[in-house]
């Protein structure tokens, strides 16, 4: 978890005046594990993550901006590693079509973050 998501973290909770023990009962966890994610020793849950995106306000790609752009690093690091030598016929067209939309995709979705 990287040290600006917990920075981003800490200062949405201060900003809303919250106690960390306010945000840990909301979430439903013990004090030390949000003490954990505003530290980045711990990555929330999807479930922690729509609840936290509820307290503060935010929407989820606004918030946790942070986490999609290394997971779509990651994701492009990845489809490099898929061989597109597919099986023949109709499945491998489909398969092909979807590679080339998510890479798309993606490469879009970079140039939209580099502009905003």
């Amino acid at each position: 978890m990287s040290k600006q998501f917990a920075f981003d973290l800490r200062l949405a909770r201060k900003k809303s005046g919250l106690m960390q023990r306010d945000v840990a009962q909301l979430l439903g966890v013990a004090q030390a594990t949000l003490s954990d994610l505003e530290n980045g020793r711990y990555r929330p849950s999807i479930e922690h993550i729509c609840t936290l995106s509820l307290i503060y306000g935010r929407n989820f790609e606004q918030f946790f901006a942070e986490i999609l752009g290394e997971a779509r690093e990651q994701l492009r690091g990845r489809i490099t590693e898929i061989s597109h030598i597919g099986s023949q016929g109709a499945d491998g067209l489909r398969r092909e079509a979807t590679l080339q939309k998510l890479e798309e995709r993606l490469a879009a979705e970079e140039g939209s973050d580099e502009m905003g």
